[in-house]
């Protein structure tokens, strides 16, 4: 069984009950995609026997076998292109609720970012973001650290969800891998 460190828990993004389409008669043993959630590494998962399982759920995937309530093992790590459709279109609620339930790690991102060259900033690789609201970002930044995602969207009007940006850099670091910067994904 393969071993993958660092990720404790991860969200289900599609569940297979009959496995994966094959063009054998051999009957398949069930499946999950799913995202985890600290390196946002993708996984196919075998789902225990008689495991409850629902697309959205958190599931433990560490190594305590006594904590796997719902899952047997992590079958392989995959690529966004290897993901079902079904599993692409849950990947944004499943980061949202991610980086909603972390919002500290990624606040600090907000108030640590730097520049990454002498003509770019590590906030201007969000989607979306602009010289004007990093500019507006920088300046409140330096009266104070923001405390959450509403205290960074009350003291810069500008920047509207500022968690939705984190999630659209996340999808786009995980579904383009020909980007020169990762910030979130591994």
């Amino acid at each position: 069984m393969p071993v993958f460190p660092m990720e404790e828990y991860a969200h289900i993004l599609d569940y297979l009950a009959q496995g994966l389409p094959t063009k054998s008669f051999a009957k398949s043993e069930p499946l999950c995609y799913a995202i985890g959630e600290e390196e946002f590494k993708l996984f196919e998962i075998v789902p225990k026997a008689n495991a409850n399982i629902t697309i959205g759920d958190r599931v433990y995937i560490g190594k305590d076998a006594a904590l796997r309530t719902q899952v047997d093992h992590i079958k392989k790590r995959v690529g966004f292109e290897e993901l079902t459709s079904a599993a692409k279109a849950e990947m944004e609620f499943a980061i949202h609720d991610i980086v909603m339930m972390e919002q500290p790690r990624f606040i600090r991102f907000y108030n640590e970012a730097e520049a990454i060259s002498l003509r770019k900033h590590m906030l201007e690789e969000l989607p979306g973001l602009g010289k004007k609201t990093l500019i507006a970002i920088l300046d409140e930044r330096k009266k104070g650290a923001f405390k959450d995602f509403a205290d960074l969207g009350t003291r810069v009007p500008l920047l509207k969800g500022p968690e939705k940006l984190i999630v659209k850099r996340i999808e786009l670091e995980l579904s383009d891998m020909t980007l020169k910067h990762y910030l979130f994904v591994r």
